[in-house]
């Protein structure tokens, strides 16, 4: 079978993906300038049959790997891994922990780099045989700064391909399982600023100011209202206010309050929405208690949505790996969290999968999340996921989406 060989192949490069995620952990970079990371994934592929291509607004680049057999009208794939760390501490106690403080790869970043340059590796080595084109996206600036939008922008992923495949892993999910579903996956993912302005005086006195605190706290309850009463129960929508700032002492009544949030939505339909009210609810609540509210709201990544045929092929290669109980899970509903590869897939018809890390024998339900400060990673799942992304590439070259 396929998939066994790409495995043994996988295993065969386990000692250099190990060293290379440890190397790109222990330097971690944020945004979307990670020379540091690119150069390590430079050396890394140095001397294979790879053409690069890079743009102005990142550090990030695109290998493509065009097969021998790559006739007239062969099919052309995209696997991508991420590049960038979070701002955070960590505390892991790792012998190659982040060396850089307020700077961690808790988002796993690390090991999507490092499986898509050992599936660089293993398709290189197949070049001879291989029927198709495959593009590999080393993508920084996914936490937050758009990185994937940039790389499209900037003309990296031109010639667009006819599917697109990446990997996340998780190490709060059941060791070597690969985990997918079709339609929405992630949430388009939105922040909010509603500043309430008032007239401020001396707290004795509130008949003579215009108070934007207790205003402030009325649109709280209001936008959990909104959400309650003008969504259906089924419909995945989410107002979260998580940051409130006003005043500056005990007694005076300041002139503003800040309230800040984020709105989760898994439809075009309902992120309009959303914004629509949110922006009336908020003016119309600041009105009635006698101020003003304004509002902005910053548009962030889009809803990630999987390709029905894509998640089908995914989940036949998944289950061809083998070696384990139980290779594939269908989510049964969509992650509240984002993802910048939304971007590609509005352009390109694919999946994004993820991996269980979890260390065997652990209580997996219970382990660090992603972005914890202690969040770990069973390393032996690496080459699962190397050859969980070769396996795409090569089952879509050669059979399309079936």
């Amino acid at each position: 079978m396929l998939t066994q060989t790409l495995l043994e192949a996988a295993r065969s490069l386990a000692p250099e993906t190990v060293a290379l995620r440890r190397a790109i952990h222990a330097e971690p970079e944020l945004g979307l300038h990670t020379p540091l990371t690119m150069a390590k994934v430079r050396e890394a592929l140095a001397g294979l049959p790879l053409e690069w291509k890079s743009g102005p607004s990142t550090t990030g680049e695109v290998a493509t790997l065009v097969g021998a057999k790559a006739g007239e009208g062969a099919r052309r794939v995209l696997l991508r891994g991420d590049m960038d760390a979070l701002p955070m501490d960590e505390k892991t106690g790792l012998e190659f922990a982040s060396t850089i403080p307020g700077r961690m790869h808790a988002c796993g970043h690390d090991t999507h780099t490092a499986m898509l340059v050992g599936a660089a590796k293993v398709l290189c080595a197949m070049q001879g045989e291989l029927a198709g084109t495959v593009d590999f996206m080393f993508q920084p600036g996914e936490e937050g700064h758009h990185g994937a939008r940039f790389m499209l922008d900037d003309g990296l992923i031109d010639p667009l391909p006819d599917a697109a495949f990446a990997l996340h892993i998780m190490p709060n999910a059941k060791f070597g399982v690969v985990a997918g579903r079709a339609g929405p996956l992630m949430a388009a993912a939105d922040q909010f600023t509603i500043t309430v302005k008032g007239t401020g005086g001396h707290a004795s006195m509130p008949h003579d100011c215009a108070d934007p605190i207790p205003a402030a706290a009325a649109i709280v309850s209001a936008l959990q209202a909104m959400v309650t009463r003008r969504f259906k129960a089924s419909d995945a929508v989410i107002v979260t206010v998580a940051r409130m700032e006003a005043g500056t002492t005990f007694n005076v009544i300041p002139d503003e309050a800040m309230l800040q949030g984020t709105i989760r939505t898994l439809s075009h339909e309902h992120r309009e929405k959303v914004h629509e009210l949110l922006t009336q609810t908020a003016r119309a609540t600041a009105e009635a208690h006698g101020v003003a509210a304004e509002v902005a709201i910053e548009r962030g990544f889009p809803v990630t949505i999987c390709d029905e045929r894509a998640v089908r092929l995914g989940q036949k290669v998944a289950r061809g790996i083998g070696d384990i109980e139980e290779g594939w899970h269908d989510l049964p509903a969509p992650i509240m969290g984002a993802e910048d590869f939304s971007y590609v897939l509005e352009k390109v018809p694919g999946a994004m999968f993820f991996l269980g890390v979890a260390p065997e024998g652990d209580n997996w339900s219970a382990c660090c999340a992603i972005h914890s400060p202690r969040m770990h990673v069973d390393e032996t799942a690496l080459p699962r996921g190397i050859t969980m992304l070769a396996g795409c590439a090569l089952e879509f070259i050669d059979e399309g989406f079936g």
